[in-house]
């Protein structure tokens, strides 16, 4: 990459997150100068202590700041969207080329209901859509926030939005992502039955990539994608690939399918079940050629993803 990209400064917000760590990692490996912003000062040896796991020896181009960029009253919805728009003014008005945002699969394609088309990024979630969760809601809202501001106040600034859906890959270090709970669950024996639920899946690396790519080709500007790995995978699948890839550390990984009608039978008094439920049934089929055709993106595939978070769970004795 030519110097006079690599030479600039790139901000990348809440550093000691899953998504924000493999960012870093791949900006510092291509020479940019990064800077992050953490809750709590106390956690940039935890970054650099997962940047070293990561391979990096040289940590001249990082550079750390405190900030809490959700500061707000105690919910989900508005702090993110506050949140989101702080960012973006203040990007604007300290003349950043480019903000590349995080939002989800859950602000594209969880109000599609036709079955015989495959959702891609031209597609919204309501956000009243029934069952949709307070989290899915806030990542709708805070997406069409930016875009609106972008459009009303934003001035010379660009937006490109990066959709992710289930984030898995390895891990950096110890302090793991909610997103392996279910695997957590599936090793250590606690899910004695498996729901058939259906997952689209990323490996996190690819989803660091993805900003990256989207951070400097110039044909992104403005432009959503979704960054999914390839078809979808049911967690009876996941299941079955744990116990014939891991060998004695998936003994006590259960292969027997839980009922739909049994989740929906008792969602109203269990926690995970009522998690579980609006889950069932949900279509999932989503297209990732707009970010291969666009930004020659090449995602590994689900087993490989899946495969690495697992080890990450084994690895640091978390199963």
């Amino acid at each position: 990459m030519a110097n006079e990209e690599t030479n600039k400064q790139v901000l990348v917000t809440g550093g000691s997150g899953f998504v924000a760590i493999f960012c870093i990692l791949e900006l510092l490996q291509k020479e940019y100068r990064v800077r992050t912003t953490l809750r709590n000062m106390n956690r940039q040896n935890e970054v650099i202590d997962m940047l070293k796991t990561g391979g990096i020896t040289s940590f001249e181009n990082l550079s750390f700041v405190q900030t809490d960029l959700t500061k707000d009253e105690n919910d989900m919805i508005r702090p993110a969207v506050d949140g989101t728009l702080r960012v973006l003014k203040a990007a604007r008005d300290a003349g950043v080329k480019r903000v590349v945002m995080t939002s989800n699969f859950g602000a594209v394609g969880y109000s599609h209901t036709d079955k015989t088309k495959i959702i891609t990024e031209e597609e919204w979630t309501d956000p009243n859509e029934k069952g949709l969760s307070p989290y899915n809601k806030s990542k709708v809202l805070a997406e069409k926030a930016a875009w609106d501001f972008i459009k009303r106040e934003g001035g010379a600034l660009e937006l490109t939005v990066i959709n992710p859906v289930g984030i898995f890959g390895p891990s950096l270090g110890p302090d793991l992502s909610s997103g392996f709970e279910l695997l957590k669950r599936l090793l250590n024996g606690t899910m004695k039955r498996v729901p058939n639920i259906t997952l689209t899946i990323v490996d996190v690396r690819d989803v660091a990539d993805l900003h990256i790519r989207a951070m400097t080709a110039p044909a992104a500007k403005g432009q959503r994608f979704l960054a999914i790995a390839g078809d979808t995978v049911s967690l009876p699948d996941i299941a079955q690939l744990l116990k014939s890839k891991l060998g004695a550390a998936a003994d006590k990984v259960s292969t027997k399918k839980l009922p739909d009608w049994v989740v929906r039978m008792i969602a109203p008094f269990n926690r995970v079940s009522r998690n579980i439920a609006p889950m069932l049934n949900r279509y999932r089929d989503a297209s990732n050629q707009k970010a291969r055709d666009m930004l020659g993106w090449n995602p590994r595939s689900n087993e490989e993803a899946i495969l690495a978070s697992a080890n990450s769970l084994l690895k640091y004795n978390l199963k």
